[in-house]
């Protein structure tokens, strides 16, 4: 696929994904590399951009440009910013009580603190994406795991084959302590999502090195 083609693609799933409004997103591609820039009103509709663009076939890798500008009459304060994102995480059942700290900064929020499980973390940030104000997410939380498996690596193999998004025989596992990493190749950002997030969901695990290639 050129990059005209492949530029346009990435602009009709644009216009096509219901959660952004399109129309102030620029789009470039260069040798299967996408660049966004221009504007959108939220940081929730700046990610969906970006995952709008990684279901493109061809898609390489992101540059993302893309500004948050929230409305002048809507813009909120630092301190409000994060009494909603506090008040937010405690009504997540997910998410243990108190396990989670909040820092504002002119509309971008830190997150930081311990939990358990990598699905925790995940959920801290998801919460406080859609906030009004709220320009970007910075998720530091550290995950203290929990359940120290010596057979990490068979598990998250295993969690491969039975994946149906995944051709595991091209997927080669690496596990040092609770770090795993994670190489070979893949033939799409779907199936590179789909074989981390196996690796996320083996006990025991507290970072995951993603170097698969995609092609």
């Amino acid at each position: 696929m050129n990059d005209l083609d492949l530029r346009q693609r990435v602009i009709d799933e644009l216009e096509f994904e219901p959660s952004l409004d399109a129309a102030n997103i620029g789009v470039a591609a260069e040798n299967g590399i996408v660049t966004l820039t221009g504007h959108v009103a939220s940081y929730s509709e700046k990610l969906a951009a970006e995952r709008a663009a990684q279901r493109i076939k061809g898609v390489r890798g992101i540059a993302q440009e893309i500004e948050v500008r929230t409305e002048a009459g809507r813009k909120m304060a630092d301190d409000e910013i994060a009494a909603q994102a506090v008040n937010i995480i405690n009504w997540d059942t997910t998410v243990p009580d108190e396990a989670v700290k909040v820092k504002v900064q002119s509309g971008w929020i830190t997150l930081t603190g311990k939990v358990g499980w990598q699905f925790q973390k995940v959920a801290a940030e998801h919460a406080v994406r859609k906030l009004s104000g709220v320009v970007g997410v910075t998720n530091l939380i550290e995950i203290k795991a929990q359940v120290q498996a010596s057979d990490v690596k068979n598990r998250i193999e295993n969690a491969l084959k039975r994946s149906a998004e995944v051709e595991a025989g091209q997927i080669r596992v690496h596990v040092s302590d609770s770090k795993v990493v994670l190489d070979g190749r893949v033939h799409s950002w779907h199936e590179r999502d789909a074989a981390k997030r196996a690796a996320w969901s083996v006990p025991g695990v507290t970072a995951v090195d993603d170097q698969l290639a995609i092609g």
